[in-house]
């Protein structure tokens, strides 16, 4: 089984106007091959870019929208899930869970009210930032902002997002924004699709002592499968499974194997991968299974860590 803690599937399908559908297409994910990788839970996020034509709130509303007219048009497959017993429901059903959030906080246009308007409408986790700073804080964009924190309103959202039981996601955020996260938060917190900045030298990777204080608050990090974030590469070069192979070894190592999970960044990366689709996922099972990871290990890094997160949390 999978939980995939991030892709941007959603937007794809709101930008083909209609040509795209989720039951399938050409893209990384979608209900077939969702079927082939034995997924338990989805988690598609809402992104928008606070700096396009279109304001941020509209357009996450108009995605949310697409959401669940496709959850419609496909409810014998997949259903709705804003919980862990959602989750269980569902899979009784023998059908598939999604699960919504959203990339970029500035959709909430900085009120608490628009924030749990959202979470009234199924959103369950929110990254906080996406490459820009916002009224929440700074991103972690080629470490422009590294040191800097949360806002006071990042710290109101933070308190609210405990009190609302919604997943609070570092991935994107400034080291500083970390920081005071690990610190306000109440709460588990994760890094959605985020990987190991000592494998990788990249801002959008974690660092050691991150690694280890997510762990020690309970909270998970999903392995990114786009190629900036595992190797020294160019963006053309493959995402070879033995760079995730990597990463995940190093983040055992220093988080521990409860600190571990997926969260491919499909649909919204550039990768070019051995795993061309979510219906693919197995290879890194295989290559994990011939790099002495145990069956219990690798169910936790593909579901059982992010399962925990979700009933600790939601």
């Amino acid at each position: 089984m999978l939980i995939d803690l991030h892709c941007d599937t959603i937007l794809e399908c709101h930008l083909s106007g209609g040509k795209r559908e989720l039951y399938s297409s050409d893209l990384c994910v979608d209900i077939q091959k969702m079927k082939k990788a034995g997924t338990l839970a989805q988690v598609f996020a809402l992104y928008v870019d606070m700096k396009g034509p279109v304001n941020p709130m509209q357009n996450c509303l108009d995605m949310l929208d697409l959401f669940y007219n496709e959850l419609d048009k496909n409810k014998a497959a997949v259903a709705f899930a804003a919980c862990y017993e959602d989750i269980e429901k569902n899979k009784r059903e023998g059908k598939m869970s999604a699960m919504l959030a959203i990339e970029e906080g500035a959709a909430i246009h900085g009120s608490i009210a628009n924030l749990r308007n959202f979470y009234r409408l199924g959103v369950r986790l929110m990254t906080l930032l996406w490459n820009y700073p916002n009224q929440i804080g700074y991103p972690n964009f080629e470490f422009v902002y590294k040191d800097k924190g949360l806002t006071e309103f990042g710290m109101e959202v933070v308190a609210e997002m405990n009190k609302l039981g919604m997943l609070i996601d570092v991935s994107h955020l400034s080291d500083g924004g970390f920081n005071d996260v690990a610190r306000l938060s109440g709460k588990p917190f994760v890094a959605s699709h985020s990987n190991a900045r000592a494998c990788t030298m990249h801002e959008r990777n974690l660092t050691d002592d991150m690694i280890r204080i997510l762990a020690e608050k309970g909270g998970i990090m999903g392995l990114n499968i786009e190629s900036f974030f595992l190797n020294e590469g160019e963006p053309t070069t493959i995402s070879r499974v033995g760079d995730m192979v990597r990463h995940l070894k190093h983040i055992k190592n220093i988080g521990g194997i409860d600190v571990m999970a997926i969260g491919t960044d499909f649909d919204g990366t550039m990768h070019a991968s051995e795993i061309a689709h979510i219906g693919e996922m197995d290879k890194l099972s295989s290559a994990l299974k011939q790099n002495g990871f145990s069956e219990e290990e690798i169910d936790k890094v593909y579901y059982k860590n992010a399962l925990r997160v979700i009933k600790d949390v939601l």
